[in-house]
């Protein structure tokens, strides 16, 4: 039997949405609030969930060509002002070092909201001819960005993310990276994470700032608000030619190379926790769930050392998996079904007296199926199977969900009706205007997420001026 109490201190996901993110953060102990105000702490299981992550993407970015390099923390304020519309666009949110020890120093160091302006200084030490392009460089690290309202994991003063930057000989080739990198969002966040997203380009007002272009995937979550889950940049020319990035071509004449950059961050584990949580805590899709199979040894006093000797033994055979075992005898079984439900392991394996007589254990997963009972030497194959049930199941669910609250819009009359009736994503065709944008935006108190790059040159008319267009775009509440 389980003990119920052990989930008591997590409000219902539907009662009171916010309270129960929270409550599954700290409960679940992925992070903590930190001393400082808007900061965190990773907690341990936490930051192995965010490894798994970013080990999987990793693999992603290699695979294409990409290396891991590591700039500093520290920005200069004169290499933020050299690109003008980008240092307007982060102004608000930087932090800034005055002092080193007791001297004031000669200039202010930003710490860094993005590194775009101290890389491409480096960029312009290191390039000088066309064959030292493409530059495909990726790094992982931490960013600063004051924000006035902080939220764990989602939105806080410090956080972890990847920032890739490249730079290529021609704007077709910049154009291609920039898309290459959006697959890779949409590949990695829906097929590993197990959360559908809407894959477009945003509109200007959107737009990342210093960049030509910027495309975004947009994830939705159970409140119906939208979350900005990646952004890949079409830098174009913006950088280079302010911190004067110049090679010599092919034909001898010199250039200026045409730049990208892209990051997700560890607001990923808040989209997680959202999408696939429940009253009874986490549920982590298995291809980055730190533990996938917990084993959980019923003993009854009698016969115990028998019971630990066959999960000592399952635990071997399933060393391929990130699997543990939890024989700690001052728990319960009930109480450690609880513990492994609230932090998310998709599957979980029972074995008592009578399964090992019975040669047999029985497969449980955390949500969406029954108790499974499989013979020892079927074991290795069926947790498999199963793991991968588990994977496709929560990203169907979640996907069907999206498709539930997606709705499309000819009037304002109509948005409003759907967005009161049932919050989610709204389609809407839109002329390109800005005056267009901004009134809706006003009347729906809404903001345009992107213009999916599959929906796009279907007919219609603008919801606001009527104008004839072949833009689609979509609207949602966002985080």
């Amino acid at each position: 039997m389980k003990d119920e109490s052990f989930v008591k201190e997590i409000p219902a996901k539907q009662a009171n949405f916010s309270e129960w993110y929270t409550a599954v953060v700290l409960k679940a102990e992925l992070a903590d609030y930190a001393p400082v105000r808007g900061c965190m702490v990773i907690r341990p299981y936490g930051f192995a969930l965010w490894e798994n992550m970013q080990a999987r993407l990793d693999a992603r970015f290699k695979a294409t060509g990409h290396m891991n390099a590591y700039f500093p923390t520290l920005i200069p304020e004169s290499f933020l002002k050299k690109e003008a519309e980008h240092v307007k666009g982060f102004s608000p949110q930087v932090a800034w070092v005055t002092k080193g020890g007791d001297s004031d120093l000669t200039e202010p160091l930003a710490l860094r909201p993005t590194s775009e302006a101290i890389i491409n200084y480096m960029y312009a030490r290191w390039v000088k001819s066309y064959r030292d392009l493409p530059v495909l460089i990726n790094q992982w690290c931490n960013i600063f960005r004051w924000e006035k309202t902080t939220r764990l994991f989602l939105r806080t003063l410090e956080f972890l993310w990847q920032e890739g930057h490249t730079l290529h000989r021609t704007q077709e080739e910049a154009q291609a990276e920039t898309l290459r990198i959006l697959d890779i969002y949409v590949d990695f966040v829906e097929n590993d994470l197990a959360v559908p997203v809407i894959a477009g380009k945003k509109p200007e007002s959107e737009k990342f700032p210093g960049a030509l272009a910027t495309y975004s995937i947009e994830a939705l979550m159970p409140d119906g608000q939208a979350l900005q889950a990646g952004t890949s940049h079409n830098l174009g020319q913006n950088f280079t030619r302010a911190f004067d990035i110049r090679y010599l071509d092919e034909d001898n004449t010199e250039k200026y190379p045409w730049g990208t950059s892209w990051g997700v961050s560890s607001r990923l584990i808040g989209a997680l926790i959202m999408t696939h949580g429940d009253d009874q805590g986490l549920f982590l899709p298995p291809r980055v769930a730190p533990i996938q199979v917990v084993i959980v040894p019923i003993l009854y006093g009698k016969d115990d050392e028998i019971v630990l000797t066959r999960c000592r033994q399952v635990q071997e055979m399933l060393n391929a998996f990130r699997v543990k075992l939890d024989d700690r005898p001052q728990y319960t079984a009930g109480w450690k079904f609880n513990e492994y439900e609230l932090r998310g392991v998709p599957l979980r394996i029972e074995i008592g007296p009578r399964d090992v007589k019975n040669n047999q254990l029985v497969l449980v997963p955390r949500a969406g199926g029954e108790k499974i009972t499989v013979g020892l030497e079927q074991l290795v194959n069926e947790v498999n199977t199963q793991l991968e049930k588990i994977q496709q199941r929560m990203l169907k669910r979640a996907r069907a969900w999206v498709q539930s609250v997606t709705t499309s819009a000819e009037t304002l009359a109509d948005f409003k009706q759907n967005l009161a009736a049932r919050p989610g994503f709204v389609k809407v065709h839109w002329c390109g205007e800005q005056a267009c944008e901004n009134r809706l935006i006003d009347e729906t108190k809404t903001t345009p997420r992107n213009m999916p790059l599959n929906e796009q040159d279907t007919p219609g008319k603008c919801i606001i001026c009527g104008k004839e267009t072949k833009t689609l775009i979509y609207y949602a509440r966002t985080y």
